[in-house]
């Protein structure tokens, strides 16, 4: 079983953009991730992925824009979250 070109993108797009912190961290100590963040990385933009397709297949034209800009404003904020703690929860910066 062969899957669609659009598919294979989906999926390689996330990995792709994880590689950037991957080799962060051979050049520099200021990079360090652990493998969580690698997963639950990948898992937020596998997500996205799938929102922007989702968003792209039952919107309407006429709003699929104002929906994307949502997906990732929302997506931007989960990130900055998890990352330096934007919201103060306590779980932030792990």
């Amino acid at each position: 079983m062969t899957l669609p070109k659009k598919q294979l993108l989906n999926m390689l797009a996330p990995l792709t953009l994880l590689l950037v912190p991957f080799v962060g961290m051979q050049f520099s100590n200021e990079v360090t991730w652990s493998l969580s963040d690698f997963v639950i990385g990948g898992l937020l933009l596998f997500a996205v992925g799938l929102g922007i397709n989702f968003i792209l297949l039952k919107i309407g034209p006429k709003f699929r824009v104002a929906f994307i800009i949502a997906l990732l404003v929302l997506f931007l904020m989960v990130w900055a979250e998890l990352a330096v703690g934007v919201f103060g929860t306590p779980f932030a910066g792990s």
